[in-house]
């Protein structure tokens, strides 16, 4: 079967099919994952594709992409539809895949639409094939996939989630329409009055398919017959687009995505104490026809997990309100849901009832503690074992407390419930917090971090990411971490490292970016060949891209249009007086929320030679120093000052941290030979008496480092150096 042919003949398909993408570069939207440099982009671009699923909701461009696919690859590519076929379909393309494999040695990409309409059996008979390779899988789902699509198809998968359209896509969607004369109505003359295609680009609210069914039946309803001559000026007026896409249907279903993410919404509107947003949400739900007791019994647990001690009459309200709605109904009983929903969004909250489950798991994965004896019911035991010996009853002492032990013994110190400062809770927080005191210590909470796209061997690659770390100096990785902190990138997002060495800085960024592209730039084919070595295990498409070219010109190797999140490099301005210029081209290279992170270290700075010589010939050097460290050498002759109008000049939100540094050096006799032939020989110190006055010895060698940044989170935002690395994977 294919989805993609059609006995209907070009001119009388819809204006949306007609419409649909043949090329990459037609597609409009997900620059997430189809932008330059992203992923899949390369991997379609490649015909390296492996099996994937595309997520999201109708009219952002599944089927479309999935289409693309098929006139890009040179595997053959075939179709199903999870509605319309079942297993005897599929047993047919995979005889055909078969043979296709073994006969002419060529892939066989199938793609499955709606896949979450095939059963688990059904979804079961795909797994073989998939596995062995006898083909690659695209399913297209507007169902989560984690819930609707088995779990072994999507452990072998790559999910891609794709988002609505913005307004913006809509607009470039609805003026190829307009304009395209072999495909659109490109052969008119199609002009709006103001507004009107606004309105239709909002209505549609992300769905191009939509959009478009209105343009059609706007621009083929105005003239008296259709199609009229061509150069025809058609005038779709607001009224004529308000009729054309009406008032859009409701997508809601109550067993879909929509459901679960929409009841989240509004939940999270209560919890975030925004009574309009909850009210929005409220009304969405009820417009669907959702269930009123569904959303009374979310907001009664809201009541007791979020508002908690905080309020403690939150709970008899809502409850009170869910009665009177048992009682009255529809459509009076709105009042009552929106009563609920006021009054829960304005309380103050605390979500200390939370303590439980951290009991309810210590009490899972621990043993059982001993209930300690004095606590233990001494109507039994009490004279043979002493059960209950040295039990204090509370209300014979002042205020009817007595510090004594409840916990277990080994629980001691444990902190389950944590007071607010919220509403009621603030009121008895400090009489809890005291009578603690003593025995109990703060607890930190773990942070979390939510990931929108899934990928196979992803902990491979931090683990891989790790220990081509872990071999690195200890200062530059403290460095790096400081230089990181605060950095805040999305998986698809691209990056670029210059002067990336053995790729120090380019691991803890590529730990992040598994959907997007990370590239360097590397001043030797053995920098390559090391970078290459540790990225080895990785799969082919995951690898950098690593060019060997200098940070100016290796702008020149990349692909035009191409832009980067973050750009990064370590000493990319050593020549400050030449290399000033490699900022504009980073400028140029950035994307508009993008950010810069750069280590220097400032020559004027650091330490010279001349204070490790002996005492004969440190006059004579530090003459030729005064040479060496003139204006007329870029290599050496500038300090702070001189960086930061350099950056500034570019990049005017850049923040300067410095970092005064002592490491041990090996003065090497093949590295002194270095020096001398390059500087120090104009010392008139001969070349052996120069090295030989060092002699092979370690010295403490200082030095400052600018650590530059621009476009990150405000300091006050930023996590501390040592939660960034907690967070993103602990470096050993």
């Amino acid at each position: 079967m294919d989805l993609f042919s059609s006995s209907v003949s070009h001119s009388e398909e819809p204006l949306a099919s007609r419409m649909r993408p043949r090329t990459l570069d037609e597609y409009v939207g997900q620059e997430h994952i189809l932008g330059k440099g992203r992923l899949l982009r390369r991997a379609i671009q490649a015909d390296q594709l492996s099996s994937v699923i595309f997520y999201g909701p109708p009219g952002t461009g599944k089927t479309t992409l999935a289409r693309v696919i098929a006139n890009t690859t040179q595997s053959h590519f075939s179709t199903l539809n999870a509605v319309l076929s079942g297993v005897k379909e599929l047993r047919s393309e995979i005889e055909d895949a078969k043979n296709r494999r073994d006969l002419y040695g060529m892939r066989t990409i199938l793609f499955v639409d709606e896949v979450h309409r095939w059963n688990k059996s059904q979804q079961d008979a795909l797994l073989p094939w998939v596995e062995n390779g006898t083909f690659i899988l695209i399913g297209a789902t507007t169902e989560n996939p984690y819930f609707e699509v088995n779990a072994a198809l999507v452990s072998r998968s790559r999910i891609f989630q794709l988002k609505k359209l913005t307004d913006d896509d809509l607009m470039r969607i609805a003026h190829d329409a307009i304009t395209d004369k072999d495909r659109g109505y490109g052969r008119f003359s199609v002009e709006f009055e103001e507004g009107a295609l606004e309105h239709l680009v909002s209505v549609a609210a992300g769905d191009a398919r939509s959009l478009l069914n209105a343009i059609e039946l706007a621009v083929e309803t105005t003239p008296d017959s259709f199609p009229p001559p061509d150069g025809t000026k058609i005038y779709i007026s607001k009224d004529t687009a308000e009729e054309s896409i009406q008032r859009r249907a409701v997508l809601y279903d109550k067993e879909g995505d929509y459901h679960f993410d929409v009841i989240s919404a509004f939940i999270k509107s209560l919890r975030g104490s925004d009574p309009d947003a909850a009210l929005y949400w409220l009304a969405r739900m009820v417009a669907a026809g959702e269930d009123p007791r569904f959303i009374f019994r979310r907001m009664i647990i809201l009541a007791a997990e979020d508002v908690g001690m905080a309020d403690p009459m939150a709970v008899q309200v809502a409850v009170a309100d869910a009665e009177a709605f048992d009682r009255i109904g529809l459509p009076e009983g709105r009042f009552h849901l929106a009563h609920a929903a006021i009054y829960l969004s304005t309380c103050p909250k605390s979500n200390s009832a939370l303590g439980f489950f951290d009991a309810l798991s210590d009490v899972e994965k621990e043993k059982a503690e001993d209930v300690p004896n004095h606590l233990r019911d001494p109507n039994r035991d009490s004279k043979g074992f002493g059960h209950g010996e040295g039990y204090m009853y509370p209300h014979s002492y002042k205020d009817h407390w007595v510090a004594q032990q409840y916990l277990p013994t080994g629980l001691q110190g444990k902190i389950y419930y944590k007071p607010s400062d919220m509403g009621y809770e603030s009121r008895i927080r400090d009489d809890v917090m005291l009578r603690r005191e003593a025995q109990l210590e703060a607890v930190t909470e773990d942070v979390y971090k939510e990931n929108l796209t899934f990928s196979p061997g992803d902990r491979a690659r931090e683990k891989w990411a790790e220990r081509a770390m872990s071999g690195r100096a200890g200062t530059l990785l403290s460095l790096t971490k400081r230089l990181y902190s605060g950095l805040d990138i999305l998986r698809s997002d691209n990056v670029l490292v210059l002067n990336a060495s053995h790729g120090l800085l380019l691991w803890p960024l590529m730990k992040r970016n598994p959907e997007g592209l990370s590239a360097a730039s590397v001043r030797t084919d053995s920098d390559k060949e090391i970078i290459a070595h540790f990225s080895s295990s990785l799969e082919e498409l995951l690898r950098p891209l690593v060019i060997v070219s200098d940070a100016f010109s290796v702008f020149d190797k990349l692909e035009d249009g191409l832009m980067f999140r973050v750009i990064s490099g370590r000493n990319v301005l050593s020549r400050l007086s030449e290399d000033r210029r490699i900022l504009e081209r980073m400028k140029d290279r950035l994307a508009d929320d993008g950010m810069i992170a750069l280590l220097e270290v400032i020559p004027q700075l650091s330490s010279r030679l001349s204070a490790f010589a002996p005492d004969n010939l440190r006059e004579k050097l530090e003459e030729a120093e005064k040479t060496i460290y003139s204006a007329d050498n870029p290599l050496v002759s500038w300090g702070k000052k001189e960086l930061e109008e350099a950056v500034l000049a570019v990049f005017p939100e850049s923040v300067f941290e410095y970092s005064e540094n002592i490491e041990v050096r090996h003065l090497y006799p093949e590295a002194l030979r270095g020096f001398y032939r390059g500087s120090y020989h104009i010392s008139g110190i001969a070349e052996d008496e120069f090295v030989n006055a060092f002699g092979d010895r370690e010295v403490k060698w200082s030095n400052t480092v600018a650590i530059i940044r621009s476009g990150f989170a405000a300091a006050k935002d930023n996590p501390s150096a040592e939660d960034w690395m907690a967070v993103n994977g602990k470096v050993h």
